[in-house]
Formats: C-alpha cells, structure tokens, sequence
C-alpha cells in the first residue's frame, strides 16, 4: 500500500512536472504554429509521450545496471536543452517576421483562413499546401527533455522501488501524469494562438513573436546558469 501511495504521488508529480518553465516555452513555440486548438493540444500530448519514452527507456537501463549518470553528462543534456529552446525560438522569429499574410477560401465544403507568403512576388497566386503542425517535431522536443531528466528520474524511482519492475511502473505513472499535465498546458497556451488565427492576423503574428522571443531569451539564460553557476564549463575544462 505504501509502494501504491508514492505511485500516485509519482502521478501528480509527473502533472506538475510538464508545467516546469522551460517544457511549457518550447512547446508554446509549437502550439504558436497551430491554427487549432485540437491540434496544438495533441502537440502537447506527443510531447509527453516522447518524454515518457525516454525516461522509460533509460531510466530501465539505469535501474538494471543501479548506475548513475555522470554529472558532466547529466548537465551536458541539460545544456542541450538550453540550446533547443534557442534554436525553437529562432524558427519561431523567423517565421512571424516573414511577408505573411492571410486569404479566406473554400476547401471541402468548408470556409477557413489560410496564412503564406510570396517568395516570389506574386501576390496574385494564393496556391498553397495544407501542412499539419509537425507532431513529429514536438514528439522530438519530449525526447530531449527526457534524455534530460533521465538521471534525476532514475535516481527518483531506485528510491521509490524496491524492484526493477515497480521502477518501470513509477516512471510509466509518472509519464502519464507528465502527458495529461502538457496536454492541459499546451490546451491553454494555444487558444491564444487559436483565437487570433482566423481574423486577428496581426496579434496572432506578434504572439509568436513574442513566444520565439522569449524562447530565445530562456534558453540563453539556461545555458549560462548551467555553465557558471552548475559549474558546465570548468567541467568541461577539466576533461
């Protein structure tokens, strides 16, 4: 009963895990591509279930072996995580500061807005493909915040587990807990993003702006906490 306990705890720390600040930027640069709520929520879901993937993954390994990823490299992820959330927010940039603009149509039966632009000056050919937000993208983006939290994950079950196999539930509960927490967050940042996307063209360009920047921002500061005040760089120094 004990063991089941610390389970659910795992559960609700796994919800409160996903609205950690850098997870909810880098997917917000996501969801901010999205002209539906539907498809920015899954975004958040795919997310969870790289993370999920991840943990499990190595955090089994860990558990078998009852080994400890080296500090250097648990902070190296990390540090790879300060640079996703740059490299996320300079797409974002480059995205929103492009000659954008939007047209209405009928497709299927349907009326919707549809956001491109013209690289070649034309501005009479409205052609244009309907890409899906790339859930692949955002599926990646949980894999390398899992690689990330592997070390401290592994540690989290040894502690919680007295078997290789309960250590595999904990982080599966965990996991669970981790998609329905980025799922209800990625749901509230892209409505926003929603809202705007049909009739608020200018706002919805100077929201992802806004979410590339400060992507940009957070992910410099990460890396340099990681680096000075982690102790990253002499690390890295002394190898």
């Amino acid at each position: 009963m004990e063991f089941w306990g610390l389970v659910g705890l795992g559960f609700l720390l796994g919800v409160k895990h996903a609205t950690e600040p850098d997870h909810v930027i880098a997917v917000s640069t996501i969801a901010a591509e999205s002209r539906s709520l539907r498809r920015a929520s899954l975004a958040g879901v795919y997310w969870g279930v790289g993370h999920t993937l991840t943990l499990l993954v190595v955090g089994t390994v860990l558990l078998a072996v009852r080994g400890q990823i080296p500090e250097k490299w648990s902070l190296s992820l990390e540090f790879l995580v300060g640079i996703m959330l740059v490299a996320l927010g300079i797409n974002a940039l480059n995205f929103r500061t492009r000659r954008v603009h939007s047209h209405a149509h009928w497709h299927g039966g349907l009326r919707h807005i549809h956001f491109h632009e013209h690289p070649d000056g034309r501005t009479d050919d409205h052609r244009h493909r309907h890409t899906e937000l790339s859930y692949v993208k955002a599926g990646l983006v949980g894999v390398v915040h899992g690689l990330a939290g592997s070390a401290a994950m592994a540690i989290l079950a040894a502690s919680t587990a007295e078997t290789i196999w309960q250590g595999m539930l904990y982080i599966v509960v965990f996991g669970a807990g981790t998609v329905l927490g980025m799922g209800v967050c990625t749901t509230a940042v892209g409505l926003p993003f929603a809202l705007t996307a049909d009739r608020r063209a200018s706002l919805n360009r100077a929201l992802g702006a806004a979410a590339g920047a400060l992507s940009v921002v957070y992910g410099a500061y990460y890396m340099y906490h990681l680096g000075v005040s982690e102790g990253l760089f002499r690390l890295w120094l002394e190898a």
